[in-house]
């Protein structure tokens, strides 16, 4: 049905019709007040749980359709939807209209000495265009994250979630029309073809204003190579955890099978386990015997064989890879030194942990690591938005410019200046 509406218009100037009516939109989104915006939220969150039964119904057909594919568990359970997950959606939702709203904050004020008041104001960024795979549930992340913000987006989910997706969409335009806000400022493209994709990477004649991706590796190459407006993204989620002597085992033991084995497929997931090298006796063979226990596959160095006999040998490639499984990958590092060198030379700059009570290491691994975000003594998968008191994010950027790590309602402003004066002219 949604791919008859494109073949009906065509992809071009389908697309182009929705980034007239997202630009449409964001105008009076940028100075809608906090309560409508609010009132959309709530009404969203009470539409999705109102269509729980429908979104479980459509969800089932998508994972009908993929599960005769030969998918990893990994892919199926990202795209999986229960009732608690649909919980979680509304709540998620009711987490941002509770976030205080970005549009209007005074970020920065100071007085000139020629009597000037310079105002930095938080604004909306305008029209965003996020891409996204096999996760239904990022339809109303990112579009609530959006509209808290005061932008329009248009939402083009993978053709593997696009019944799960579009059911979920319905609730959000639902929830605007409640709140009298415009309906288009939060559209799904209704098409699989990937000809929409690239209008998109185009910018739809000016209509987007920056490009989110969200999936595999694959997807996000290809927008940041083909992207003609600026991209927030991370190529993949290639996250290390270190172990320094001065860890204590216990706590390294339940942190580190957390990291890897609570959601294997989240770009928190650990993929790589360093440790020190002065811990080998200590702390190796307990560690990897509970990775091993809770059904995780040890793909460990030499120098791990060595004190583990029967793990299977690391290649060199799996110290760039994120398996997104129950696969990890273990070396044996010089202390905080070592654990340095091995993160920056393989690292994706996600998500780091160092597990030590040391507060010289701690020290330096905060210090010397660039990565967008990094953790003592806490698990990885705790990089997300929502447990970091965003209510959700759109994804973790790992660029350096303007939004760096999880991307949430502030990270979907700009700003602007505001300059007051009383007849002052330059001389």
């Amino acid at each position: 049905m949604l791919d008859k509406v494109a073949a009906d218009q065509g992809i071009e100037t389908l697309m182009k019709d929705m980034g007239v009516k997202a630009r449409a939109a964001a105008r009076p989104l940028a100075f809608a007040s906090a309560a409508a915006k609010n009132r959309a939220l709530e009404a969203m969150a009470e539409a999705i749980v109102g269509a729980t039964d429908r979104i479980l119904a459509e969800n089932a057909l998508d994972l009908a359709e993929v599960k005769g594919n030969d998918m990893p568990a990994s892919f199926i359970d990202r795209l999986t939807l229960t009732r608690e997950r649909i919980a979680d959606i509304a709540d998620s939702i009711r987490a941002i209209a509770a976030l205080k709203d970005p549009v209007g904050e005074v970020i920065a004020a100071w007085d000139r000495p020629n009597g000037l008041r310079i105002e930095r104001v938080r604004t909306p960024l305008g029209v965003i265009g996020v891409i996204f795979e096999s996760r239904p549930n990022v339809t109303a992340d990112a579009g609530a994250l959006c509209l808290k913000a005061g932008n329009a987006v248009i939402l083009r989910c993978g053709s593997d979630s696009r019944r799960s997706s579009n059911a979920i969409h319905a609730c959000l335009v639902e929830g605007l029309k409640a709140a009298g806000l415009p309906e288009h400022a939060i559209q799904l493209v209704p098409t699989n073809d990937r000809a929409a994709v690239g209008a998109m990477l185009r910018g739809l004649d000016g209509a987007i204003d920056v490009i989110v991706p969200r999936g595999g590796k694959s997807l996000v190459a290809r927008v940041q190579s083909e992207a003609r407006v600026p991209v927030f993204a991370h190529l993949e989620g290639l996250c290390h955890v270190y172990v320094d002597a001065s860890a204590d085992l216990d706590m390294a033991r339940r942190i580190i099978v957390n990291a890897k084995m609570r959601r294997t497929g989240v770009c928190g997931a650990a993929e790589t386990l360093l440790i020190d090298r002065a811990a080998a006796s200590t702390h190796l063979k307990p560690l990897v015997a509970a990775l091993a226990a809770a059904g995780c596959e040890i793909r460990g160095s030499a120098d791990v064989l060595a004190h583990v006999p029967g793990t299977k040998l690391a290649s060199e490639e799996d110290w760039s890879t994120e398996y997104l499984d129950a696969v990890i990958a273990v070396t044996l590092v010089d202390g905080i030194s070592g654990a340095i060198e091995h993160i920056g030379t393989y690292s994706s700059h996600h998500t780091e942990a160092v597990i030590a009570e040391d507060p010289a290491v701690v020290a330096r691994f905060f210090t010397e690591i660039d990565s967008a975000i990094l953790l003592h003594n806490a698990s990885t998968q705790f990089a997300d938005g929502g447990e970091f008191g965003m209510g959700a994010e759109i994804g973790i950027a790992t660029g350096k410019m303007h939004a760096r790590g999880p991307v949430g309602v502030e990270q979907l402003t700009s700003f602007k200046y505001r300059v007051h004066g009383n007849g002052q002219i330059r001389p």
